[in-house]
């Protein structure tokens, strides 16, 4: 079953502007399964050992023994092929001849900056968003304002059990094809991490000890929602902080994890300035956290940082599914442990977003808001808190509360 991808209107949009898209995102979102249901165009991928040696040895002949339009999935394995992508793109005034993907974007994007600059569209994705699952076609990012809510609200909402399930599966398409899917979960994800760490981390860096990377990973995993502390993390996998730095660099590039930054002014020297981390697909996060069943994650230690990741990585969906790249999201702390989950700034406006399980939300959930109050030349919108509510609710007259439905 193919699940109707909502960035889908935006690599359409690109392409009749760009000769060359360029797609980033974690192994296995969907990026070449889009582009082949969008497109009925050739395809190779460098995964392959003789057409990566072909493309490396003899970039010159590869894009005429291989037709235009094409995708070129994991092209930054062969980056010799760029300079003649680029050579190609500026002797034919042609749009739409070249769709790129790669689930390294740190090796992909370099090599678009250092040939390809000016001439690529640039898409971020991610795994299925719940309106994606939901089949919801409405698209827009994610800012609380009272059109948005409104139109969300008027989607079926789902309950909770339901819900519980989506998170603890994960966003990952091939978990949604069938009904088989859940049984098959754990070697689902026991086969994602080796095949990432065999492929991914190791073209990478060169990781010599195996069992320490996976014990960082894991620590990484059980500090999701949290501040960074990266002596925490070297601490828990036993390297020094430098590789530890290295290895989050990692999973950053691969789309794996988010550091939301926090929202800082020079207004405020109290303003904590570490960064939080946070796990985009929270079904890996489960598995490496051994919350082998939704039971278990929803009765779990971990629950409430399991959700709060969850419903920042829909947000995070909802700008990257509508084409923005740089993302307007903060959260906020200061000393005096003042915090708002999510701040969205939007026009000189801050939209404040506290996340919470509960069911039975109260206004004394938004205390933090007020706290940016005092954030000079910004006006400070309405606040919402995302939780587990059937549907909207007044929680004061600045407080709504809403299920993660309407984000």
């Amino acid at each position: 079953m193919y699940y109707k991808r909502h960035i889908e209107k935006v690599v359409e949009r690109i392409s009749k502007r760009k000769p060359v898209l360029v797609i980033t995102g974690a192994r296995q979102v969907g990026k070449t399964t889009m582009l082949k249901n969008l497109y009925d165009l050739n395809y190779v991928t460098m995964n392959t050992p003789l057409t990566r040696q072909d493309a490396r040895e003899n970039p010159s002949l590869f894009f005429t023994r291989n037709k235009r339009p094409i995708i070129a999935d994991e092209i930054q394995k062969a980056p010799e092929l760029f300079e003649y992508v680029k050579d190609v793109v500026d002797s034919e005034d042609m749009l739409g001849q070249f769709y790129l993907t790669g689930s390294q974007s740190f090796k992909l994007m370099k090599g678009v900056a250092d040939s390809l600059a000016g001439r690529a569209g640039v898409v971020q994705m991610l795994g299925l968003s719940l309106r994606e699952i939901k089949g919801v076609d409405y698209h827009e990012p994610f800012i609380p304002t009272n059109e948005h809510l409104e139109k969300m609200r008027a989607f079926k909402k789902t309950d909770f059990e339901k819900l519980l399930g989506i998170i603890h599966m994960g966003s990952f398409p091939e978990l949604y094809k069938n009904e088989s899917s859940l049984k098959d979960w754990k070697d689902y994800y026991g086969s994602y991490l080796q095949t990432y760490i065999e492929k991914d981390v190791r073209d990478l860096i060169n990781v010599q000890d195996e069992a320490a990377f996976i014990k960082f990973i894991k620590a990484a995993a059980s500090r999701t929602g949290q501040q960074l502390n990266y002596a925490s993390l070297s601490e828990a996998c036993g390297k020094d902080e430098k590789t530890t730095k290295n290895w989050l660099s990692v999973l950053q590039t691969s789309g794996l994890v988010y550091l939301l930054q926090p929202y800082y002014n020079n207004f405020n020297s109290r303003l904590i300035k570490s960064p939080k981390l946070h796990f985009l697909d929270t079904g890996l996060a489960c598995y490496l956290l051994q919350w082998n069943t939704p039971g278990q994650l929803c009765e779990g230690a971990m629950w409430g940082s399991i959700f709060e990741s969850y419903v920042v990585g829909e947000i995070i969906k909802s700008f990257y599914n509508d084409g923005t790249t740089l993302l307007p999201l903060y959260y906020y702390r200061d000393k005096e442990k003042n915090e708002v989950d999510i701040i969205i700034e939007e026009a000189g406006t801050l939209y404040p977003i506290e996340i919470k399980t509960t069911s039975d939300p109260s206004p004394a959930l938004a205390a933090g808001f007020n706290a940016l109050k005092n954030i000079p030349e910004k006006n400070i919108a309405d606040g919402v808190v995302v939780c587990m509510v059937k549907d909207m609710i007044a929680l004061s007259k600045n407080v709504v509360a809403i299920p993660p439905d309407m984000i």
